[in-house]
This record gives structure tokens, C-alpha cells and sequence, in this order.
């Protein structure tokens, strides 16, 4: 039986009804809520704060040598912190990226100065050599079964010993003649743009790439991952690579920006430095979730603390206790994002 007419009586004639958004589908957000739901956008505006703070209260802070200061600073911290990110995303860590960053160096001097090698063959020679170092941390992580923490602890001192023992604890001058020169670290610019291209390809590495994906898998669920027909194992090793080669490549820039080889520096303090920020910029220790974008501000972050703080005259103690009071203020931010994030698509499944 047909249902009875409608009558409309006055104003405009009824227009069709609304249609209901499909079921199982979140409502579109606005590009504003998106830029603020995004991780980096607490510490972009940090990163930002800190630098307007820095800038008004001493004129130092914006001055041009400053500014190379800064960034030849930062750049070691967001290059390492990069690789750290995509290692932590898949639930590992890398100890001893700090001290590639200082080792293979030396390999690159030995090679050009007591074999008389070329800069490119030095370069290419010393880079498969870390990548290998890479590939044996991953092996020894995945295929045994041993902790990265505990893996990566023995060959950053493995390392530090290997430099110690060949340089008899000498520094060394590396003096790299002509345009090598000035590309590698001479020109004031070169660190802060060999860090920028590193971080871009980490960033589509990671961001979109089937591998990074699959880092992501491998962090977030390893089982189900394996199970989905991710090789977890060859996924590992090749974050480990990745993390090692690009350390040795910024540590061939920084060594040659200043001329100078120093086996005192086991590179601890640039690990620690990365991974903070990495974890400051958003990547979760637990695996599963991580942004280069983010470590690469955590980084500038650091960089403008550590800058600010020193033109200032501030007690260097207190970089430290800021640093350490930031991730843990970050790890908290994080597990409650996480819990956040886990409400939110229960309730979207309801």
C-alpha cells in the first residue's frame, strides 16, 4: 500500500535529505585539525617558542656565524636521530651509531693518507664497510636473538677499542685538498645540506616506501607482521644498515668540516643526543610509530637549547637536566597519544 502524500504548506519546497557519511568511515577532517593532530606539531611549536625566546633576548643568537654554528651542530644529531627513528620504529635500537659517526672517519683517513686512494673510492670503500658493520649488528640481533640494546652496547665498544688501538689514541689532521674539500665540509654550508639530502631520503624511505611500511609492521606487531608474509628479519638488518652508513657518511662530513681526527671521542654523546631526538619528535621506543620529520626538529630543538643556553651563559648542567625532564615528557605525551589513538578507532568500529 502506497503511503500518503506529503503536503508541504509555505516556504520552499523540501530538498532531498542529507546523506549520511558511509559507515566504518571517520568524518573528513579540517586541514587545520590535521596540521594539529600530527605529531611534530607540539615540538614544531617548541622549536619555534624556543627560538623567538632566544632571538629577542640576545642579538648574538641571530647573527650569521651563529647561525652556521647552529646548524653544523644539529646537523651530526639529525642525521643520526633519522636512522635511530627508523631502528626505533622497528623496535630496536642502535648504541653504536654514535661511535660509527667517529670511527669510520678514520677508515676514510687510512685509506686516502696510508693507501693514497682516492676521495670518492675512500668514501665509497669506508660506506660498504659501515654498511657491513650494519649488516652484523642486525645478524647478531635477529638471527640470535639478543637484544639490539645489548648487541649494540658490545660493538660500540668493540669500535671505541678498534680506534683506540689503531691510533694509539693520536689525533690525526684530515686535510682534503680542493673542490672534495669544500663539498665534503669546508664551505660553512656543506654539513647543514649533506644533513638536509640524508634526512629527505630517510624520510621517503621510511614515509613511502613498501619497506617502511614494513618497518612500521615489523615494530608495531612482529608476529602478525611475519605471519602477513613480512620478512621481519631481512627488515631489521636493513634498518641496521641504513642507521650505520648514514652515520659514517655525517661523520666523514663533520671530521672533514673540522679537519681533525679525535679517538677521545667515542661519539656517545651524539647517539644520546639522537635518540632524544627522535623520541622528543614523536617515534615511540615501543616500535610501530616514528617520524623523521620529527627527529629532525627534535634535533634543531637540542640545537637551539644547547646554542641559546650557552650564549646566555646558563650553567651547561642544566642542558642536561632540561634534556632528560624533555623525554620524559615526550615518553608520556606519547603513551597517551597511543591510548588516545586506540579510543578513538574503538569507538569508530562501534
Amino acid at each position: 500500500m502506497a503511503e500518503p502524500a506529503t503536503l508541504v504548506t509555505g516556504g520552499p519546497p523540501a530538498g532531498p535529505e542529507p546523506v549520511p557519511p558511509p559507515a566504518g568511515r571517520a568524518p573528513r577532517r579540517l586541514p587545520i585539525r590535521r596540521i594539529v593532530e600530527r605529531r611534530e606539531a607540539a615540538i614544531f611549536v617548541v622549536a619555534v617558542g624556543l627560538f623567538l625566546y632566544f632571538a629577542l633576548s640576545t642579538t648574538a643568537f641571530v647573527g650569521y656565524n651563529n647561525f652556521v654554528t647552529l646548524t653544523q651542530f644539529l646537523a651530526p644529531i639529525a642525521v643520526i636521530g633519522a636512522g635511530e627513528a627508523v631502528l626505533l620504529t622497528a623496535g630496536e635500537v642502535d648504541l653504536s651509531a654514535g661511535t660509527a659517526f667517529i670511527f669510520f672517519p678514520f677508515v676514510f683517513y687510512y685509506l686516502t693518507t696510508n693507501e693514497g686512494l682516492p676521495v670518492a673510492a675512500a668514501i665509497i670503500i669506508a660506506l660498504v664497510t659501515a654498511a657491513l658493520f650494519g649488516m652484523l649488528n642486525g645478524m647478531l640481533t635477529t638471527l640470535l636473538e639478543l637484544p639490539s640494546f645489548v648487541t649494540t652496547l658490545g660493538s660500540l665498544f668493540a669500535l671505541d677499542g678498534i680506534m683506540e688501538i689503531t691510533s694509539n689514541g693520536t689525533q690525526f689532521n684530515l686535510v682534503i685538498p680542493g673542490a672534495g674539500g669544500s663539498i665534503l665540509g669546508l664551505y660553512s654550508w656543506s654539513e647543514v645540506l649533506w644533513a638536509l639530502g640524508l634526512v629527505v631520503v630517510v624520510y621517503l624511505i621510511l614515509h613511502r616506501s613498501r619497506f617502511g611500511i614494513h618497518v612500521v609492521a615489523s615494530g608495531g606487531n612482529l608476529v602478525g607482521a611475519a605471519e602477513a608474509g613480512v620478512k621481519t628479519t631481512r627488515v631489521k638488518i636493513w634498518a641496521f644498515v641504513l642507521c650505520s652508513t648514514i652515520s659514517a657518511l655525517i661523520g666523514i662530513v663533520d671530521a672533514s668540516r673540522l679537519s681533525l681526527l679525535d679517538p677521545g671521542n667515542d661519539g656517545t654523546t651524539e647517539m644520546f643526543y639522537a635518540i632524544a631526538a627522535a623520541v622528543i619528535g614523536g617515534t615511540a621506543l615501543t616500535g610501530g610509530r616514528g617520524t623523521i620529520v620529527g627527529a629532525a626538529i627534535g634535533s634543531v630543538v637540542l640545537g637551539i637549547l644547547y646554542d641559546g643556553m650557552y650564549i646566555k651563559g646558563v650553567n651547561a648542567y642544566w642542558f642536561q637536566f632540561i634534556l632528560g625532564a624533555a623525554i620524559l615528557a615526550a615518553m608520556v605525551l606519547n603513551v597517551q597519544l597511543r591510548r588516545a589513538a586506540v579510543r578513538h578507532w574503538r569507538s569508530l568500529r562501534r
